[in-house]
């Protein structure tokens, strides 16, 4: 028998590969006969790095770069095993967690620290770059990336702009001439499951500024700022950015990527899923489990259980599905090919013990359900 186990990470509490480690655990003590795949999964937020670095026997990166308040933080990327392909998550250089909340201020907040993880990236010889661009703490349209990558932005007397949102009103120029070479050829996938234009009342500002400290006041003069940035990369760079989708995300920094370093967009999973090539670890597969912390209703908007079971559904191969938890309109994920849902939590537990032994309820649960598929065999 042949299982395919690929779930996402169980927030603060185990790792993608964690979780298929346990489940490989709890099935091999009910099942002496079972061929088990590990595909350790993520759907392009947080957690996908390491999935990704786990799922290729990949490596990891640490560096000092520019925080999101300016100041030095420490930040890591991941490489795949293939050694061409960076994966960079833009929270671990410019996340809202690395700033205190009295503190946040998209005005001022910068994204050059991930720019910097693109520079080293590229030059340490990347072809290819991953990039997961939620948890941001900015709203500078990716300004500060571009500087980090050698793109100028001048004010009307020639002098380079500072960092943050609030500095874009000032722009005038935009000289990308000395954008390094070294990103030249290569390609750039984006994972970014919004849609929101840059500006208006569904962008940038309005949607994601309240979150990361803007007032009302804030968020109009932020939209208007963002605006004058796209006008003026429209007419720099002849790219019409302001209305695209995507192009709000992560403060607009998708913007940014789309401008200047001709970057794809792509919802999150399914650029996981065609970097771990799950489909090929699919051939002669008899079951598939999937999982993640919660499942819910919102799990079948791009979630990893429903990512994998899609890609099972088209092999005609059950799913089951393992969570931390189950809420509310969780049955929806049956309409999409994923056969049933089991939580792995025993009982009425405190979370914190629950967090904590969560990879030994996934080892007891799947020996159980390895008895039943022992004695249906």
């Amino acid at each position: 028998m042949k299982v395919v186990i690929a779930p996402d990470s169980f927030k603060e509490s185990m790792t993608a590969l964690e979780v298929c480690e346990a489940i490989e655990r709890g099935l091999k003590k009910a099942l002496s006969d079972v061929h088990i795949v590990k595909v350790p999964m993520a759907d392009g937020g947080e957690g996908t790095v390491q999935a990704l670095v786990d799922a290729t026997n990949g490596t990891f990166t640490s560096l000092s770069v520019t925080g999101p308040l300016g100041l030095p933080v420490e930040a890591q990327y991941g490489w795949l095993g293939d050694g061409k392909t960076a994966v960079i998550e833009m929270a671990t250089a410019s996340g809202l967690h690395l700033v205190p909340p009295e503190r946040r201020n998209p005005l001022l907040t910068t994204t050059r620290g991930t720019g910097e993880l693109i520079k080293d990236a590229v030059q340490k010889g990347a072809q290819h770059l991953i990039i997961g661009i939620g948890g941001s703490a900015t709203n500078d349209g990716g300004m500060g990336m571009a500087q980090a990558l050698g793109v100028k932005f001048l004010d009307e007397r020639g002098a380079e702009l500072a960092n943050g949102g609030g500095e874009l009103s000032k722009l005038a120029k935009i000289d990308a001439s000395g954008m390094i070479p070294q990103l030249s050829g290569v390609s750039i996938d984006v994972a970014c499951d919004v849609d929101n234009p840059l500006t208006g009342p569904n962008g940038a500002s309005a949607i994601f500024g309240p979150q990361k400290g803007a007032t009302a006041d804030t968020i109009n003069v932020l939209d208007q700022n963002l605006s004058h940035y796209a006008s003026l990369i429209k007419m720099e760079l002849g790219i019409g950015i302001e209305q695209m989708e995507g192009a709000g995300a992560a403060g607009g920094l998708g913007a940014g990527l789309l401008a200047f370093l001709n970057a794809t967009l792509k919802r999150g999973v399914d650029i996981v899923l065609e970097t771990v090539q799950l489909e090929k670890h699919l051939e002669g597969a008899d079951l598939v489990i999937t999982g993640e912390g919660k499942i819910d209703g919102q799990t079948i908007h791009g979630k990893t259980p429903i990512g994998v079971s899609k890609a099972a559904k088209k092999k005609k191969i059950p799913v089951i599905a393992i969570a931390g938890s189950i809420g509310d309109g969780y049955e929806k994920v049956y309409e999409e090919g994923i056969g049933s849902v089991f939580s792995i939590v025993p009982g009425i537990v405190p979370l914190e013990e629950a967090l904590f032994r969560g990879p030994k309820y996934v080892e007891d649960l799947l020996f159980n359900l390895g008895q039943v598929m022992k004695k249906r065999s």
